[in-house]
């Protein structure tokens, strides 16, 4: 039942068509998914009845078309975001790069906005790049272990870390800070809407740096709010 206790993560990972009532609103759904919608309302200064009203005709309509990531076995939902988010992002990364250098080269000087744009976007591809070769070496191997740990009834020893809790609270730290940079771009970018005097690569890069974001949103919100607990509670199981 929808009440303005229900957190904002979970929520988007039962109907992922709800994430578009949180984007239009400006409420960060991935990085700070653990919040309740009467949490979120009080510090956006929203009405929380028209934010539930919203919701509900979102749930209410009918769709096919919505993936429902929620059901995916750990190991498979691992996976898609290794080889869809990951292999996105280290594709993207370089092309986007070389459009923001080309357009601070020619507008900077008129939009010194640009060259903190590409401040951020280089720190935050850079670490995004660590951070997921720290997932596909450590993370996700041993979530693909307890899956077929789980499968066979056995159990699983303590890795050197630890608790998988571990390496789940340092990826979502990491996950914050990444939010925070896309927040000061989107800020610089006016919402990545190029200004008139724009040329055609300017407003290629601003809307590839968008579409990067909402891969991002995405990609952070399987994890944080689906991946991430699947695996905890996974591991709650086996130590049983």
């Amino acid at each position: 039942m929808l009440t303005e206790n229900k957190i904002i993560g979970e929520l988007v990972a039962e109907d992922y068509r709800t994430a578009q009532i949180f984007k239009n609103h400006k409420i960060d759904f991935c990085c700070q998914g653990n919040r309740s919608i009467a949490a979120v309302c009080e510090t956006e200064n929203l009405d929380k009845n028209s934010l539930l009203d919203e919701i509900k005709s979102v749930q209410n309509q009918t769709s096919s078309s919505t993936t429902d990531y929620q059901s995916w076995p750990l190991d498979l939902l691992a996976d898609y975001i290794e080889k869809k988010h990951h292999r996105y992002a280290e594709k993207q990364i370089p092309v986007i790069r070389e459009y923001l250098a080309k357009i601070c080269q020619v507008h900077g000087d008129h939009h010194p906005e640009l060259l903190e744009i590409s401040k951020n976007f280089t720190a935050s591809s850079g670490e995004l790049a660590m951070h997921m070769k720290k997932e596909e070496l450590i993370l996700f191997p041993l979530m693909r272990k307890m899956v077929k740990e789980h499968e066979n009834g056995g159990k699983i020893d303590p890795a050197s870390f630890g608790s998988v809790s571990a390496p789940i609270q340092k990826m979502m730290s990491e996950h914050e800070t990444e939010g925070e940079r896309f927040r000061e771009i989107a800020k610089l970018s006016n919402d990545y809407t190029a200004p008139a005097d724009a040329c055609n690569t300017y407003r290629v890069a601003f809307g590839l740096l968008k579409e990067y974001e909402t891969d991002l949103h995405l990609h952070i919100h399987l994890e944080n709010n689906i991946l991430f607990p699947k695996s905890m509670s996974m591991e709650k199981e086996l130590s049983a």
